[in-house]
């Protein structure tokens, strides 16, 4: 049996592939535990800069919980959530590289990421009510935050998908092209993150997370603490150095 996550490095970027198109790359507990493994790897590891994640084939990113396995007693939730990954904090920028639909669980893996490249052909949605069931994985948390309430609340109550036309609409991802486009955009999207300073980079999107949570009065705080921090470190040194020198940086993520 192939492996459920493959790994592939591009330079600074860590690309993962959900490995079962076979199931609409459904999310099994072997899965749910590679894919947690894999983005445990990728956290630690100091080389990689940017994670994208995908899915194998051209019909599915996931199509959430494999329903076999969950009869046959499986869960596939670790400690980092559904699929190793909706109660995850990750440090790095993660693109979701959305190849194609992306619904309940998997829909809430595709919206646990920062950014989301999608396929025209794509949709997305939170079908659970329509199971007699509700969006256990954080779609029922992040939804409201990345789109206008109203909007929210009809794609959870009617349990109807949208199409990526109308995601990209709402903000809810950062492009829509053709399908055989979509890695290819998400890795560009990555490879364009990581020419930057990797620390200020991950510094930058921690205040921005935290920033969502805080009125602007506790927000301040936290965004001074990260400029002192960063003002100190060698990367922030170097930038200014290779300015004048007119060269590009050499990055330590220090």
């Amino acid at each position: 049996m192939a492996d459920e996550v493959l790994r592939e490095r591009r330079g600074h970027i860590e690309l993962l592939t959900i490995n079962r198109p076979e199931a609409r790359n459904a999310i099994n507990r072997a899965t749910a535990i590679a894919l947690s493994d894999a983005l445990d790897a990728a956290e630690v590891d100091d080389e990689v800069w940017v994670v994208v994640l995908t899915g194998a084939g051209d019909k599915a990113f996931s199509a959430g919980m494999d329903l076999k396995g969950f009869a046959a007693g499986e869960v596939p939730i670790t400690e980092k959530g559904f699929g190793g990954l909706t109660l995850r904090e990750f440090a790095k920028p993660l693109i979701a590289a959305a190849n194609g639909s992306a619904l309940a669980g998997g829909f809430e893996m595709m919206i646990s990421c920062d950014m989301v490249v999608a396929a025209d052909h794509a949709k997305f949605g939170i079908p659970e009510a329509s199971r007699g069931l509700v969006a256990g994985a954080g779609g029922l948390i992040r939804l409201p935050k990345r789109i206008p309430l109203t909007i929210a609340f009809e794609m959870a109550l009617t349990a109807e998908p949208i199409d990526a036309a109308r995601a990209y609409e709402l903000g809810l991802v950062n492009h829509v092209v053709p399908g055989d486009q979509v890695l290819d955009v998400a890795i560009a999207l990555a490879e364009r993150i990581a020419k930057n300073a990797p620390l200020a980079v991950r510094t930058s999107k921690s205040v921005m997370r935290k920033a969502t949570e805080l009125s602007e009065a506790e927000a301040w705080p936290v965004n001074n603490d990260a400029f002192a921090m960063i003002g100190r470190s060698a990367d922030a040194l170097e930038g200014a150095v290779a300015f004048a020198e007119k060269r590009e940086p050499h990055w330590q993520g220090k």
